[in-house]
């Protein structure tokens, strides 16, 4: 290896699941069809959020190596922002949710004050 020379590790692409893969490949579709529908060219896009075509083209294939401030910038650029707040939103959490409500208690009972519980 030459000096000041490195190399950037690529996560292992299989180590991912197949429904990620899936899900990261429409979201990069998705986004380069919205851009296109847009009439947004890819050069147009990667000058306003400062980022190279080759970096664009990446996401919009859903290249796993892509940041989620890259993705989030897309969505702004976009007008659709708003969405990634409601990826998961803990008010409509079922999942959540239902664990929680399972893990109240059958009753609620008053504690009974003693004379040594230093109570009034």
């Amino acid at each position: 290896m030459l000096k000041g020379s490195y190399v950037i590790a690529k996560p292992n692409t299989r180590s991912l699941s197949a429904p990620v893969v899936r899900v990261l490949k429409k979201l990069g579709a998705d986004i380069a069809l919205a851009r296109r529908r847009r009439h947004i060219t890819q050069v147009s896009m990667a000058e306003r959020f400062g980022i190279s075509v080759a970096t664009l083209r990446r996401l919009e294939k859903g290249d796993p190596r892509i940041s989620i401030g890259t993705l989030a910038q897309a969505l702004l650029i976009l007008g659709e922002l708003a969405k990634i707040n409601e990826l998961l939103d803990t008010a409509t959490d079922d999942i959540g949710l239902m664990m929680m409500n399972d893990a109240l208690p059958q009753r609620v009972r008053t504690k009974r004050i003693t004379s040594g519980s230093g109570g009034l």
